[in-house]
């Protein structure tokens, strides 16, 4: 995210700073406009590449807690029906 700013911060820096038109100077700040789109759009690329990551991971120990407690429950039904089978004995 921070690079996402800088980046345009750069953007807006090169567009208002150009005060020459010669055509290199144009040319530079073109390139330097088009690197920074760049950056950008890798920047944002890469937050949504961390973000699926950590969905997937939230996903995956959701998953593996409910069936922690599935199986807890189960070992818990089976005690209390052996537990019932010695009362009534």
């Amino acid at each position: 995210m921070k690079k996402v700013i800088l980046s345009l911060a750069l953007v807006f820096t090169l567009g208002f700073s150009v005060v020459s038109c010669k055509e290199t100077t144009k040319e530079k700040a073109e390139d330097a406009i088009e690197s920074a789109a760049d950056d950008v759009e890798e920047a944002a690329e890469d937050t949504g590449a961390a973000i699926e990551e950590a969905a997937e991971e939230t996903g995956d120990a959701i998953e593996e807690a409910a069936e922690d407690t599935k199986e807890g429950a189960e070992n818990a039904a089976e005690e209390v029906k052996a537990e019932a089978e010695k009362a009534e004995l």
